[in-house]
């Protein structure tokens, strides 16, 4: 069992993905953690990285030699100057000399310090290995895992045992759906309601609405620029940005100049059915095209699924209800956040792991069942909700072509935001008493189908539309 917070499962990073740009990331941070506290961080002299895996097989569309490069200058993925980026890996690029958490001058040549061996390592597909030298000659080496939703291990699992410790102060400890149910029947609360109760066991209630806050700050920021930007995405397949051109279409010429505005024009704007899926649609693909240009996004649960939680909650604040606020964000998000945590532990949400289900498919979930509790449905409609998604998302595999966070990964996020709201309304329209499918079915169906999912389809360019559409035909 694991203490799961909501903001392990809802975290502020850069693009283009959680597990190989943001666990990479995190990665080179702890290991200068560690360097200092072992007392050797000064003497290091230089620097090399070896990527095994689906780090390396996707390695460069998913920019992981950049992350490595800033995570080894010491930059915090949350406050970073994304606009920067690009100037930081040119001058290290040049110089072949890096600063070490911004700090120590270390030599460092990324075309030769950064190894891409397409062999996996046992424990997980995600393998990173940090080696350096150290003024007196010896050689040292510390390897992490990157197994999904920027979350990032050592093979003997300390971290995990800090996190065991960590779950015992939980009041109420879930591991499973019918954990989380029987909970919510005990004390006759929603989902929302007992996650509140685990979290301020973590958390002073002003960290937990501050820290909600913000992400919901960069949820809504990602989709604005999104629908402001237009252009070409990087990376080579020539991809035009569709938000811009789907959201001038439905904006109209109503004027604002904040988000806030904005988002009040749209609430006061005409919206038939059609338009509808259009708004959603818009929305989704909004979030993830910054998160393909190496934007700020939120992990929810990863970065190519960044789209999906996003799209949903402003459904429900400029369709389903104009008065919402940001108790009605914190009520989503917590619900949401609990979801993500029953697939990871169960599960996985590494698409390394287990394919695009384990990506699309849980956010998917997590909207699903967040949404259905703002609409006032039951804990147990909750779950419904959640299974329906998840259901219609089993075996679905992850084949990004060129490797790049685009096609199809874009497009998902929006299919997946459509998918979670018809859950909502299916699971509302339901007597929950009568399910056929617990969630917990399906998240064990999930990873026993994430095992016998053939390798190549599991994010390493090796099978799907990875092989049979390449950067030349773009």
């Amino acid at each position: 069992m694991e203490c799961i917070s909501v903001f392990d499962m809802l975290k502020i990073g850069v693009g283009p993905s959680s597990s190989h740009t943001l666990g990479p990331w995190r990665a080179g941070r702890r290991w200068i953690a560690e360097l200092k506290q072992q007392k050797i961080f000064e003497s290091v002299s230089s620097i090399t990285v070896d990527l095994f895996g689906s780090l390396s097989l996707t390695g460069k569309g998913h920019a992981t030699d950049i992350a490595v490069i800033l995570g080894l200058c010491g930059y915090d993925p949350q406050t970073i100057d994304v606009l920067s980026i690009s100037s930081i890996v040119d001058n290290i690029k040049t110089s072949k000399k890096l600063l070490f958490n911004n700090v120590l001058e270390v030599t460092f040549d990324p075309e030769n310090h950064i190894i891409f061996n397409k062999e996996f390592k046992e424990f997980h597909p995600n393998g990173i290995s940090f080696h350096a030298t150290l003024k007196d000659g010896q050689n040292i080496t510390s390897t992490f895992y990157s197994i999904g939703g920027g979350f990032v291990v050592k093979e003997e699992r300390k971290r995990k045992e800090k996190k065991l410790s960590a779950f015992k102060e939980f009041p109420m400890p879930i591991q499973k759906g019918t954990d989380l149910l029987a909970y919510c029947a005990s004390n006759n609360k929603k989902i929302s309601e007992i996650v509140l109760e685990n979290e301020r066991s973590l958390h002073s209630d002003t960290e937990i609405n501050d820290r909600i806050a913000q992400v919901w700050k960069v949820m809504l920021e990602s989709i604005y620029t999104g629908c402001h930007t237009e252009g070409t995405l990087p990376g080579g397949l020539n991809v035009r940005r569709r938000a811009y051109d789907t959201h001038k279409k439905l904006i109209g010429p109503t004027p604002y100049t904040t988000p806030t505005e904005w988002i009040e024009s749209i609430r006061n704007t005409e919206v038939k059915f059609r338009q509808i899926l259009k708004w959603v649609s818009c929305f989704a693909l909004a979030v993830n095209e910054v998160n393909a240009s190496l934007g700020r996004v939120v992990t929810a649960p990863t970065n190519g699924s960044a789209g999906v939680i996003p799209a949903v909650m402003m459904y429900y604040m400029v369709i389903e209800n104009h008065d919402a606020n940001f108790d009605d964000v914190k009520q989503f998000m917590l619900v949401a956040g609990e979801i993500g945590s029953l697939f990871k532990k169960g599960a996985t949400i590494s698409a390394a792991m287990g394919g695009c289900q384990a990506e699309i498919g849980v956010s998917s979930a997590m909207a699903a069942g967040a949404l259905t509790e703002l609409m006032g449905g039951t804990p147990e409609q909750v779950l419904m909700a959640s299974e329906i998604a998840m259901e219609h998302h089993l075996g679905l595999t992850c084949d990004p072509i060129a490797g790049l966070v685009q096609i199809p990964c874009i497009e998902r996020n929006a299919m997946g935001a459509i998918k979670a709201i018809n859950a909502c309304e299916m699971a509302l329209d339901t007597n929950a008493a009568n399910a056929k499918v617990p969630l917990d079915k399906v998240i064990e169906t999930m990873w026993e189908t994430a095992q016998d999912m053939n390798t190549k389809y599991k994010e390493t360019s090796e099978g799907g539309l990875a092989v049979k559409v390449s950067l030349s035909d773009c």
